[in-house]
């Protein structure tokens, strides 16, 4: 089969690659009805995260089962099913928390722009859907593999409740599925923080009520402003710089939560300043498996529609384009089509 492939930064490449094939007994194979480019794809793209040698990509997936190994038993050849950006076997400890992203077993998948895709860990790792799905839920099933995930992860992390004034730092997918995930937790108000038309009329769409185009102090002051010199009761962060991070604490009124899910790069924490905020910090990488039963149900009911997030789609041999599309922000996200 082809499949992508990053050789350097800019250099992507679809290409030769073994088809995958079943390795152990846990392991399944999925046939991608669909597949994408992450933001976070774009750190090795630009060279600011670095990899050593050819680097086989993507880990948002969705498909229909092709072949289980001997040991799966919650999955069969043609269902239709999701899976998460980790693979874990939903039984650990951490797992059973509901912090399957740390699970003792996790793998990063990291093969997903390709046709075909192996899945370790399958019965703990995939749910299927009800039946197969209609071609038009596909863009919004695939979200729930990793961007829908984190986003709901974001406002689970802040301690998002019904009547709250939320803040969302990031126009990116995962901001805007934030604010798409404030307004399903019953969120009163939603800030966005976006500069960009696009962005802001989806942020709209899902549900902002207010937009917030200034970034670092002028943001916070904006912020401030907004709700009576306090802050604002929970806010999302969702870029991973020292600039958003600071941005969302400062944000955030004594007592609320910042929830972070931007990949940090370059990111630290004045400990001392943070400890006279009374701000609670929790995220990291989202436990998108705890959330997946939950949000297929929405989107299968059509309660949300994620995948409007996909602006630009692309058969999967014009990877390269896509990857280009997200680097110069000509598109939010590109879906990919075998």
């Amino acid at each position: 089969m082809k499949g992508t492939v990053l050789y350097a930064p800019h250099d992507v490449r679809f290409e030769d690659r073994e088809a995958p094939k079943i390795i152990k007994p846990t392991d399944a194979i999925i046939r991608t009805s669909a597949t994408c480019v992450c933001g976070s794809d774009l750190w090795p793209y630009r060279g600011i995260s670095r990899i050593n040698g050819p680097t086989p990509m993507g880990h948002e997936y969705c498909g229909i089962v092709e072949e289980v190994g001997s040991a799966v038993r919650t999955v069969k050849p043609g269902q239709f099913v999701i899976g998460s950006f980790f693979v874990s076997d939903n039984t650990c400890p951490n797992c059973r928390a509901g912090y399957q992203s740390s699970c003792v077993q996790k793998e990063v998948m990291s093969t997903a722009q390709a046709p075909l895709v192996r899945v370790p860990l399958a019965d703990g790792t995939l749910v299927s859907t009800p039946d197969l799905p209609p071609d038009d839920l596909v863009p919004s099933l695939l979200t729930l593999s990793d961007v829908m995930g984190t986003g709901w992860f974001a406002a689970f992390a802040a301690n998002v409740k019904p009547g709250m004034t939320v803040a969302v730092v990031g126009d990116g997918a995962v901001g805007l599925l934030g604010v798409l995930s404030a307004k399903q937790m019953g969120a009163e108000r939603i800030i966005a923080m976006s500069r960009h038309a696009a962005r802001q009329k989806l942020a709209r769409e899902f549900g902002a009520t207010d937009i917030v185009a200034e970034r670092g102090d002028e943001a916070v002051t904006r912020i401030k402003d907004m709700t009576d010199g306090i802050g604002a009761d929970a806010v999302l962060e969702c870029v991973g710089t020292q600039e958003s991070m600071m941005q969302a604490i400062r944000s955030t009124r004594p007592g609320g939560g910042v929830g972070y899910v931007g990949v940090p790069h370059d990111a630290s924490l004045d400990v001392g300043a943070l400890f006279w905020t009374h701000v609670r910090l929790h995220g990291g990488p989202a436990p998108v498996r705890q959330f997946l039963p939950d949000l297929i149900k929405l989107v299968w009911n059509r309660k949300i529609d994620p995948g409007k997030v996909f602006d630009l789609t692309l058969p999967l041999d014009q990877v390269a384009e896509g990857y280009r599309a997200m680097d110069e922000r000509r598109a939010i996200k590109a879906l990919l089509r075998p």
